[in-house]
């Protein structure tokens, strides 16, 4: 790592102990009546966590959800909008002077087949863009992220004395896609209704404990862009390979060549990630296509990695076509899914304190950075608009603590078998939820 790298690692390491000693005596904690009537909802949530769990939609196609969410925003007193990019929700609640503050959820569900033998489990099936029929389900905890943003709304929404400012919810489509958040802005979602000056949600996480509530200062979640890769060669008869310019061999090639942009090229302590993920040519054995087809993911943290991580890629296609002679060069695409996460120092400083006082300081750790994406960063790219995006442990303890010492990994999320421990990982979030948006709307005195 360069001299200024560290320093700056250094600088936001200081920066947020600095801000954690600072905002101790300020911050909130989730008042007594707030965990009762909590205690009183868990019920209702459970019922309504189940039934969003057995009726999932793709992305885009998050009409009943969507519906649902409404539906029960309204009754709590938000001026409620439906349809903001596509299929997505906002609730505003405007109770006072004092900040805007959004909390998001997410909707979508993944085209996964369910196989965790749960009795609400999914048995749902649907057309997917393409038009070719698949299993859906909740795979990724976005069910329990409904549920808590509505357990959330309802404790805000009945104890309006307890806070001052506008509370602005956001149910946003096509999360797994990455093309949710980008849709709700372009529909002027934070002009069309008030720019927050905080924007918070949570994710579910199989890496701790059910109810630890988990943060991260700084960048937090990696960009993800998609590059696809068409090979050109000369086809021919497979006997004879001598007469062909052969495609596979190049795509070959260039999957081990991809691996020395990181090995040889990166700086190891600046993560990247280059999966090829599919490759697709030819129709039998005997036949040399005359090109293959390959998709990446490429994940990093910084701009300028990204930047130099996506010309190499270029660079490395051309190379391998030049060298076997093929009759073209490639053609490289490049998709653009979303920016990395970055969670604002202070603001992540003066929620820890916050959650810690709302479900004790032994529920509350920080977590390493981790390179799976979120389009959650496209709102704390905006002006004026400071971020946060905590995990919770959704894995009971006792299982937790028997896969880690048998080093057997336990199912995540986008398996099959995911399915979080609810009571522990909902009342936290919903706790966590609450406690942030207590301190950041606290009624000035």
């Amino acid at each position: 790592m360069s001299f200024s790298r560290t320093f700056r690692h250094t600088i936001l390491a200081a920066s947020l102990l600095a801000c954690l000693s600072q905002v101790g005596a300020h911050a909130a904690s989730l008042p007594a009546p707030f965990d009762t009537q909590l205690a009183a909802d868990f019920p209702k949530l459970e019922a309504f966590y189940r039934h969003l769990h057995a009726n999932p939609e793709l992305g885009f196609a998050e009409h009943k959800t969507a519906a649902k969410l409404a539906e029960r925003a309204k009754a709590l007193g938000f001026e409620v909008t439906t349809g903001v990019g596509g299929t997505g929700v906002v609730a505003i609640l405007k109770n006072g002077p004092g900040p805007t503050v959004m909390l998001r959820t997410e909707m979508d569900a993944l085209p996964v087949l369910e196989k965790t033998g749960l009795p609400f489990a999914s048995k749902v099936t649907t057309k997917n863009a393409a038009g070719d029929t698949v299993p859906v389900a909740h795979a990724c905890g976005h069910d329990l992220h409904m549920a808590a943003w509505y357990g959330t709304a309802k404790l805000m929404a009945e104890n309006r004395k307890a806070w001052s400012g506008t509370l602005m919810l956001i149910a946003q489509p096509s999360e797994e896609a990455l093309t949710g958040a980008a849709a709700m802005l372009k529909d002027g979602l934070f002009t069309r209704f008030p720019k927050p000056d905080y924007a918070l949600s949570m994710h579910d996480d199989a890496s701790m404990a059910s109810g630890t509530v988990m943060w991260h200062a700084g960048p937090f979640r990696a960009s993800a862009d998609t590059v696809t890769i068409t090979m050109f060669g000369q086809g021919g008869h497979g006997a004879v390979p001598h007469e062909t310019r052969d495609p596979v061999v190049m795509a070959a090639r260039l999957v081990m060549a991809l691996q020395t942009l990181i090995s040889r090229e990166n700086n190891p302590l600046d993560p990247v990630v280059i999966t090829v993920g599919s490759i697709q040519g030819g129709t039998q054995a005997n036949i040399v296509p005359d090109q293959v087809k390959l998709a990446l993911t490429v994940r990093t943290f910084r701009p300028e990695v990204r930047q130099r991580v996506l010309a190499s890629i270029a660079r490395e296609a051309k190379g391998e076509a030049l060298a076997a002679g093929a009759p073209k060069e490639p053609l490289v695409e490049v998709k653009t899914g979303t920016d990395s996460v970055v969670n604002d120092p202070q603001l992540v400083a003066r929620a820890v304190k916050a959650v810690e006082q709302a479900v004790g300081p032994d529920f509350v750790k920080e977590m390493p950075a981790k390179m799976t994406s979120e389009d959650f960063a496209m709102y704390g790219q905006q002006p004026g608009v400071k971020a946060l995006l905590l995990h919770v442990g959704a894995v009971d303890a006792g299982r937790l603590e028997t896969a880690k010492k048998a080093g057997k990994p336990l199912p995540g999320t986008h398996s099959p078998q995911w399915a979080p421990d609810l009571k522990p990982t909902l009342t936290n979030t919903i706790k966590a939820e609450t406690a942030i948006l207590l301190d950041l709307m606290a009624p000035q005195r």
